[in-house]
């Protein structure tokens, strides 16, 4: 969520990525699909297969 949040508030997708640690963009991206879609229950779901 502090990515989402990071990028609502105008941050850059490579500022986000620095700051979190995050090494991956397109992991971003669909973060950031999800939370328009209202799908935010995905962002706690384990990671691997469902």
């Amino acid at each position: 969520m502090k990515a989402i949040e990071m990028r609502l508030a105008g941050v850059l997708i490579r500022e986000v990525m620095e700051q979190l640690g995050i090494r991956n963009k397109t992991q971003l991206k669909t973060w950031m699909r999800w939370y328009r879609k209202g799908e935010v229950h995905r962002l706690e779901q384990p990671v691997g297969k469902q």
